[in-house]
């Protein structure tokens, strides 16, 4: 997809998730507090595995149309240019815990709790494992590097 002429891109790591609080500072009239988000869908699938919220980590908005506009740049989403059958694979270095909110807003179209009936599609994960451990170390690839940070 790359970027499209209003300057924005799939898969970011530029925006955090939607939340309750951000929605309260920038909404303050809204009396509705627990507004319906991925940091929300989130944090309930983190106590059902026995942790808090504290340890719900920064996100990766895949499939999420997302940029900063040219003049002013202030970060906005539209919707999605993804189609059925698009698909992202992940190689895990370690064992994760991982935990998928497709957006309560839908195709982010919409500013959060912004209203209207959301366009949603459905979310399929697939966890596979290599059936030769060492088909990758053939292939090249090598482990990331510990950082040295103190």
């Amino acid at each position: 997809y790359g970027f499209d002429d209003d300057g924005a891109g799939v898969h970011d790591v530029i925006g955090s998730r939607c939340d309750p609080y951000t929605h309260l500072l920038l909404s303050p009239e809204t009396e509705e507090q627990k507004v319906t988000c991925c940091h929300s869908n989130l944090t309930r699938q983190a106590v059902r595995d026995g942790l808090s919220e504290d340890d719900v980590h920064d996100v990766l908005n895949v499939f999420m149309c997302t940029g900063f506009t040219r003049e002013g740049q202030r970060y906005f989403t539209k919707p999605s240019p993804v189609e059925v059958g698009d698909y992202l694979e992940f190689l895990a270095e370690t064992d994760l815990l991982v935990s998928a909110s497709t957006c309560p807003q839908g195709d982010v179209s919409t500013a959060c709790a912004g209203g209207g009936e959301p366009v949603v599609y459905p979310l399929g994960v697939e966890v596979w494992k290599l059936k030769d451990e060492k088909y990758l170390e053939t292939e090249g690839w090598k482990s990331s590097v510990i950082s040295q940070y103190t």
